[in-house]
């Protein structure tokens, strides 16, 4: 250890960007407890993705119009020393260094134009940002003192810059100014506190733990409690929605503008109604978001995440600005644009509540059966092929088990379904007995439900299979598939909770379910595992299929089903007014797996369209 840090003060320090130390500090984290804090570090280009828009792009446009006239460019050099930032989600300070960063450089630029050539002779006293006007709010003890640090290298690297660029030399030492950052927990901590009496923030940003609602501890779940409260579906709201909840209810009747870092998530599925439709009512508006695009920073153990950055005030914002991230260039255009709405999309406000029962079809969509059964009940090839030989009688009780991978693939897999099978059975075949003795293993599960399901362990924990053919949709599909392979699977077949069922579905159902205009709406408001689609069974298809149904009745145009969310552009096109056909259309009618006596399931071939939603008056406009 000795050795190490004598090499590492020999090094100059004075070139390394303190953001690199938040890439430092995420590789050296546990990984399950990264996952547990939602602790992933920004790199440089995506917070430069954030402030640019927030405030940085008119801060230059501002000074390009101000600094030809003395008096204006003095006031806005004061207009700089006065701003005040908080980032409620710290880390390390990554956003908070590279926010003082940029301002200081751009003050540099207004003191050039202020001297006009002449030479500076006290260069101390023409500099007048300072990191006391940075707070940051950072649960954990490290990264906040990391943070504190950092900025003050910040400060001194600046200051170096500025005796490099006047030829006098700067040097705020001893140190009198610090950033505040308080080691607390920001969903607790009232964020005005940190700030002089009567004082507010200009600029909220950040990069806030992302955690699903099923991963959150019992520790986060009662803040997210705290914050949202437990009325409603508050509680399927990612974690990091609690500080665009804190943040709304700060910045309510003042001109500060805040901007998060999000996963993707809540524009996408049922969270942009749960948030969107409570934010709304106080008063906020997005100012600008950047769609989609892939996590990236310099830490080992990269995120594999995607995200989304949305910026919003309080009041009608100066302009809205769309940006969209090319997914083969990386490339981002931005457009000014009148409205976004909560899918953070150019149209009208539309709100796609989850819904438990289908609006306009007889029968329910929902998730196939689920063991949670430690692998107990599922059988892999060589398992299956031990009991062919060593327990043929068992056959009678092994059926064809489907996910969403299989069924896309073709190679099924295949489970013990041993509904109605009695207990002198099951002792009679010892394989399947050790089998069931895994089942029991997860009596130790920390879930209620998971540790009762174990004392029946010939059943799955969820029982959804239909006694019908049924049609089939995959829970989760490539982004590059123009079109979401379906098709129906006979009763034998267990379909797993990864596919989507509609027992009793008609070829009018599939026809639905395969059109243009459902694909364009899986694309627009379905959730994404990554970026590839993702369809919840409350909001993707028991919503839409009524809205493609009613439009293809009414001969309706690209956007009437969707109300205005926006179907035209979301369908992959060749050519103006010619729709992409699939290569699926073409290929051979798929056939349902071997079943060891059961019989096969029938797989409807995609070529089978629905001639009536089809060609029935579905319009969808060209791109």
């Amino acid at each position: 250890m000795r050795v190490t840090l004598l090499e590492l003060a020999s090094l100059d320090w004075g070139r390394i960007s303190p953001a690199i130390f938040g890439a430092l500090f995420q590789s050296a984290m546990d990984p399950k407890q990264r996952r547990n804090l939602g602790a992933h570090y920004t790199s440089e280009q995506n917070i430069l993705k954030l402030i640019k828009p927030l405030f940085l792009d008119e801060m230059w446009e501002e000074f390009a119009q101000v600094k030809a006239s003395k008096p204006k460019l003095e006031k806005f050099h004061q207009k700089l020393a006065e701003l005040r930032f908080l980032d409620p989600a710290c880390g390390c300070g990554n956003f908070l260094v590279i926010t003082y960063r940029e301002l200081r450089r751009l003050e540099m630029e207004v003191i050039r134009a202020l001297q006009k050539g002449q030479q500076v002779m006290d260069v101390d006293h023409l500099v007048r940002l300072n990191v006391d006007r940075f707070y940051g709010i950072e649960l954990d003890e490290f990264p906040a003192q990391i943070a504190q640090v950092a900025l003050w290298l910040t400060d001194h690297q600046l200051n170096q810059e500025v005796s490099a660029a006047f030829g006098e030399y700067m040097v705020r030492i001893p140190l009198r100014s610090s950033a505040t950052i308080a080691n607390a927990n920001a969903l607790r901590t009232d964020w005005q506190s940190l700030l002089p009496e009567g004082k507010r923030y200009d600029y909220i940003l950040g990069n806030p733990p992302f955690i699903g609602h099923q991963w959150r501890t019992e520790e986060q779940q009662a803040d997210h409690d705290y914050v949202w409260s437990t009325n409603g579906r508050y509680g399927r709201l990612d974690f990091v929605t609690c500080w665009f909840k804190k943040a709304a209810d700060l910045i309510k009747g003042s001109d500060t503008e805040v901007a998060f870092v999000s996963t993707n998530s809540i524009a996408q599925g049922e969270q942009p109604a749960i948030m969107w439709s409570l934010l709304k009512t106080m008063g906020m508006e997005k100012t600008f978001p950047y769609r989609t695009f892939k996590w990236s920073n310099e830490a080992r153990g990269i995120a594999q995440v995607h995200v989304v950055v949305i910026g919003f005030k309080h009041g009608e914002p100066r302009r809205r600005l769309l940006y969209e991230t090319d997914k083969s260039s990386r490339e981002t255009t931005s457009s000014e644009v009148k409205r976004i709405n909560a899918y953070l999309l150019d149209a009208s406000e539309v709100f796609l509540e989850s819904r438990g029962e289908p609006i306009w079809f007889k029968e329910p969509l929902f998730k196939g059966s689920q063991p949670t059964d430690g692998g107990g009940l599922i059988l892999d090839e060589e398992e299956l092929n031990e009991l062919k030989e060593r327990e043929p009688e068992a056959m009678k009780w092994v059926r064809p088990f489907v996910g969403a991978q299989e069924f896309i693939d073709g190679k099924y897999r295949h489970c013990l379904w041993l509904k109605g099978a009695s207990p002198q059975e099951i002792r009679a075949l010892p394989i399947v007995s050790k089998h069931l003795q895994t089942v029991r293993s997860w009596e130790g599960s920390p879930t209620a439900s998971v540790r009762a399901f174990a004392k029946s362990p010939t059943l799955f924990t969820q029982d959804r299979q239909p006694n019908t053919s049924y049609l089939v949709i995959p829970e989760v599909t490539s982004e590059n598939r123009d079109y979401i392979p379906i098709g129906f699977l006979g009763p034998d077949v267990i379909a797993s909770n990864k596919l989507q069922i509609v027992p009793k579905a008609d070829l009018f159902t599939f026809g639905l379910v395969q059109s243009l205009m459902h694909m364009a709406w899986t694309r627009v408001v379905c959730g994404r595992m990554k970026s590839d689609t993702r369809l919840p069974p409350h909001l993707s298809t028991t919503t839409s299929l009524a809205c493609v149904a009613q439009s293809g009745a009414e001969g309706g145009g690209g956007g009437g089903g969707a109300g205005g969310v926006g179907c035209a552009g979301a369908v992959p096109r060749q050519s103006p007014g010619r729709p992409v056909r699939p290569a699926h259309h073409a290929a051979r009618a798929a056939q349902g797996p071997p079943s060891p006596g059961q019989g096969r399931g029938q797989v409807l071939p995609t070529a089978a369209l629905c001639q009536r939603c089809e060609a029935g008056g579905v319009s969808v406009r060209a791109v």
